[in-house]
């Protein structure tokens, strides 16, 4: 089973926790032998769903959605994103080179490409910016691609 993760960077510490621990939860509902998890692997749910995915077992493939993607990520996250790029058993690239929201859509949309299910820790509302979670939803439903929706009731965001 390959599954994407998309979902809201800059959560609370509370909503953090709890997303962790419904990512967890998540990924252990599925068998460890078959499960590819696919992420862009920047700092969030996308880091946290990749380390999950490992400690289970599992495998991770990483979408790279621009050459430039990893010098745009917090520099405090830069060692994880090393880590688990290191850890993964393949990588797609977009081809881009400029990491913006254009990228980041087209990397959402390679990473949707290559799942057979999407979780999204989403709050539900609209995309603040082109290529949010909202969009990449958006884009996974229009492919046929189900989502499932990891929130944690009553949580907001920033």
């Amino acid at each position: 089973m390959r599954v994407g993760i998309t979902g809201h960077r800059g959560l609370s510490t509370e909503v953090e926790q709890q997303v962790r621990r419904a990512l967890v939860e998540e990924v252990k509902t599925y068998d460890s032998a078959e499960l590819v998890g696919v992420s862009c692997i920047a700092d969030g749910p996308d880091g946290w769903f990749a380390q999950a995915v490992l400690d289970h077992g599992g495998r991770v493939e990483v979408v790279i959605p621009a050459e430039q993607y990893r010098a745009d990520l917090p520099d405090w996250h830069h060692p994880t994103y090393d880590a688990l790029l290191r850890q993964a058993s393949a990588v797609h690239r977009t081809g881009l080179d400029g990491s913006g929201s254009q990228a980041h859509m087209a990397g959402s949309e390679l990473l949707v490409d290559h799942a057979d299910a999407l979780l999204a820790v989403w709050d539900g509302q609209p995309a603040r910016g082109y290529g949010g979670t909202a969009d990449v939803v958006a884009y996974a439903e229009r492919k046929g691609v189900p989502v499932r929706v990891l929130w944690p009731e009553g949580a907001t965001r920033d």
